[in-house]
């Protein structure tokens, strides 16, 4: 045969071989499908509609639900309970949310819960205290919305203690209602003049696909991602990441995950961002009118507060797949002590702080160098804990970077006519009249510090002066130089803090340095980790609130993982405690979802319009799409998809 017969003889036999491989896949891929067929017919047939298992608990013990059944009902006793302690670690908000909560719904004996708190105060990062060497101290305030499920659950619970026979939510809804809060200058330029953002977000149609992209990005897909690698000036440039970096505190580098939980979270107040109508606010600082009464209802439980107490670390065994806390070291009063637990005993841990090692200086001293810091060891103790099981987290992702993690803020008190009176020519309210001033931030534009600053209703204090008011000032960039103080804000005492912020207010320059000095009290406060929860991260990075396989142990607050809420909030530190306790002591009751908005079409097409600045997303110009937008508008016509796309502004006369 020759070399060319040979070479066809070889190609038909592999052309055979090939056809006989084929038609053998083509089978299989038959009887492959003719299976699937059978179990989808089988399933179809099996099928029935039923709402059994709908609330079943999961894994942790706990289910998720809505609606007035399970938020107005009152669950039973858990089995037990009587015979078991409760060690609950620190006493910021997360901490006295889950005491309230074994208290009311756990039906614990106040004297079973046991309350260890490094310092001699409650109330974490939720503080407002009169220092008498420094003077009035807010770190932070808190703003805060109607849905806020937990925590409203929880403060229904708690009397008021300034109104006889009304609960702190009772108080709350009532200042609210009789005093909503808006702004009336969100942002300035030009030394105190009106920067006329106009509730305006001015993104371009670029910049509004960036953020359409984002939303719907799965969380996966933006792990260990930085806002920076999403977003790119078209974005920044805008002013609505002037809005958002300031009222959230996000940085370009922070958290592309956390960016878009937000926005989810909060996709019903777009529209009310701007001017900030979507927020509220307590009648005092956050202390006053959070913590304490928390804490009032819980020493008239008697639960055991144990101040000067610091954990340095819980001690766990493994065995047959569980995860027991075993033992708790801490220092009283700086002497070294260990309490023994068993299974039987319940351990609730804040891991992680935002106001950890706080740096305070005064209106003469910077926070800086041999400032006093505050501190109490919750980061050492989450890195001791996270060391014996990867299921506790990674702190070191969210703590190691302060350059990026921090910035500082101060709490400036005047009664100086001169500057009261530039103060209301920007906000266009009278400071003493005890209702709403700013409404939230007043955000310098043109501030190399990015200095915001607001007033909240006076006092802020009940042992406030009438005629006193304090301003809450904090600044993004702490390492810039200033603009009337030439160097950054970090290095600045208490004075040239005022100064700067006069500066920005529009005083006359040869007014400002007198007026810092001898008529107003500044006291600063550095945060190394503020924004550490804004950290990119990835899944495990936080741990669950209860770890898989922990019988007796739940983490609590701002570094513990929830489905679908935001941190940096009052409502996650109280849904995380909220969880906890009614996983580790099989409370029957549903924990409140979080609000829904984002699966609500209304939301999601009013937010689209606002966004926009009241341009439709069916004007948006994408190539290609005007082929099917007509015979689409058109098979729409005279239903009901027409009008509820009319009704938010997203079909307009004329389309």
């Amino acid at each position: 045969m020759s070399k060319k017969g040979l070479k066809l003889g070889v190609a038909l036999a592999a052309g055979a071989g090939a056809a006989a491989i084929l038609t053998k896949t083509s089978q299989e891929n038959k009887k492959i499908k003719a299976t699937k067929a059978k179990k989808a017919e089988s399933a179809r047939s099996d099928y029935r509609n039923t709402e059994r298992g709908k609330y079943e608990k999961n894994s942790k013990g706990i289910y998720y639900t809505n609606g007035n059944y399970e938020a107005f009902a009152r669950p039973e006793k858990p089995e037990g309970v009587d015979d078991k302690n409760a060690y609950i670690v620190g006493s910021g908000l997360a901490s006295l949310a889950a005491a309230c909560f074994l208290v009311r719904d756990g039906q614990m004996p106040g004297s079973h819960i046991h309350i260890l708190e490094a310092m001699d105060i409650t109330g974490g990062a939720c503080d407002g205290i009169f220092d008498p060497t420094r003077g009035y101290v807010m770190r932070g305030g808190r703003e805060m919305e109607n849905h806020f499920e937990c925590l409203w659950d929880l403060f229904r619970s708690i009397p008021s203690i300034e109104t006889p026979d009304v609960s702190v939510l009772d108080e709350y809804y009532w200042l609210n209602k009789h005093d909503p809060n808006y702004s009336l200058c969100r942002a300035t330029v030009n030394r105190g003049k009106d920067a006329h953002t106009d509730g305006k977000f001015n993104l371009s149609q670029k910049g509004c696909m960036e953020i359409m992209k984002l939303f719907m990005t799965k969380d996966e897909d933006l792990y260990d991602k930085t806002i920076e690698d999403v977003f790119d000036d078209e974005v920044f440039n805008s002013t609505f990441w002037l809005y958002w970096r300031t009222m959230f505190a996000f940085e370009n580098w922070h958290s592309a995950l956390e960016m878009k939980l937000y926005f989810q979270r909060f996709i019903h107040h777009i529209a009310g961002l701007p001017d900030f109508s979507a927020l509220k606010f307590t009648k005092y600082n956050q202390y006053e009118s959070l913590i304490l009464p928390m804490q009032k209802y819980l020493e008239a439980a008697g639960v055991d507060f144990q101040f000067n107490t610091e954990v340095t670390n819980v001690i766990f065994e493994f065995k047959e797949g569980k995860k027991i806390a075993s033992a708790i070291e801490c220092k009283v009063n700086g002497a070294e002590k260990g309490i023994v637990l068993t299974e039987n005993d319940l351990v609730f841990v804040t891991n992680g702080s935002c106001t950890e090692g706080t740096i305070y200086g005064d209106q003469d001293h910077a926070p800086v160098g041999d400032a006093e810091v505050r501190t109490s060891g919750c980061w050492s103790l989450w890195k001791n804990i996270a060391a014996q099981d990867e299921s506790f987290g990674h702190p070191e992702k969210f703590c190691s970077d302060i350059a990026k993690t921090n910035w500082e803020s101060a709490t400036v008190t005047t009664s100086d006519e001169k500057i009261i009176s530039y103060i209301q020519k920007i906000c266009k309210r009278d400071p003493r009249t005890g209702k709403v001033v700013t409404g939230g931030i007043v955000s310098c534009k043109d501030s190399s510090w990015l200095l915001s600053w607001t007033i909240n209703r006076q006092g802020q204090f009940k042992a406030q002066k009438k005629d006193e008011i304090c301003v809450w000032v904090y600044s993004l960039f702490t390492d810039v130089p200033g603009d009337y103080i030439k160097k950054p804000m970090k290095e600045c005492n208490g004075k040239e803090i005022t100064a700067e912020w006069l500066y920005h207010l529009g005083i006359p320059t040869e007014e400002i340095d007198d007026l810092a000095a001898n008529h107003a009290n500044c006291t600063p406060t550095m945060m190394p980790y503020i924004t550490a929860f804004f950290m990119p991260r990835s899944a495990g990075d936080r741990p669950d609130v209860i770890p898989d396989g922990c019988v007796n142990a739940a983490f609590l607050g701002q570094f513990a993982e929830t489905p679908r809420d935001t941190i940096f909030t009052t409502e996650y530190s109280v849904r995380t405690a909220m969880e906890a306790v009614y996983g580790l002591f099989g409370v029957d009751r549903g924990v409140p979802e979080v609000w829904g908005s984002v699966y609500d079409i209304r939301e999601l097409l009013s937010s689209s319009v606002k966004l926009m600045d009241g341009k439709s997303p069916l004007e948006i110009d994408i190539p290609g799409a005007g082929i099917i937008k007509k015979p689409l508008l058109h098979f729409i016509k005279g239903t009901v998809i027409e009008k509820v796309l009319r009704d938010y502004d997203v079909l307009k006369d004329g389309m």
